[in-house]
């Protein structure tokens, strides 16, 4: 198999694997239902990083300042992420997770986890081991050619 055709096989594979993502996430998580994937990213990333701006976005992500316009627009408006002043003291406005929209990710990652957990139950040890490995050597190699990375517990380091 060379890299042409593995790459086919990858995109059928992680597109499979979004949609069973999408397909296994409650629709009745506690605290006024799941996520879509785009609110997840960002508070994830939030979460993950401290505030961003809405050009902390767009260079984290990729995608148009609009895009972000609307998605922190219907955030704030269910009060999952607050305006801040910049605690760095620059001039933008930056978005901040709220204690709401930490537990509503809390909850749903817990939901998540749990269902990944209940697919890997059986696996043993090393394969768990090598699959997590090559999972994140793909997204580090990735990450590495589009120049945007994830930022990642120092538990993961290892």
């Amino acid at each position: 198999m060379d890299a042409r055709e593995a790459g086919e096989r990858i995109e059928r594979e992680l597109l499979i694997l979004t949609r069973n993502r999408d397909t296994s996430t409650p629709r009745g998580v506690r605290g006024g239902g799941a996520l879509d994937r785009s609110a997840y990213a960002l508070l994830s990333r939030l979460e993950a990083q401290g505030p961003m701006s809405i050009p902390d976005f767009v260079e984290a992500f990729g995608f148009a300042a609009s895009t972000f316009t609307r998605q922190t627009s219907t955030l704030l408006r269910d009060g999952l992420v607050e305006r801040t002043l910049d605690p760095d003291g620059g001039v933008a406005r930056k978005f901040r997770i709220t204690d709401r929209g930490s537990a509503r990710l809390a909850e749903q990652r817990e939901e998540i986890v749990t269902g990944l957990a209940g697919v890997i139950a059986d696996w043993p040890a090393e394969r768990l081991q090598r699959f997590v490995a090559d999972l994140r050597q793909f997204n580090s190699d990735i990450e590495r050619i589009s120049g945007r990375s994830w930022p990642r517990p120092m538990a993961d380091e290892h």
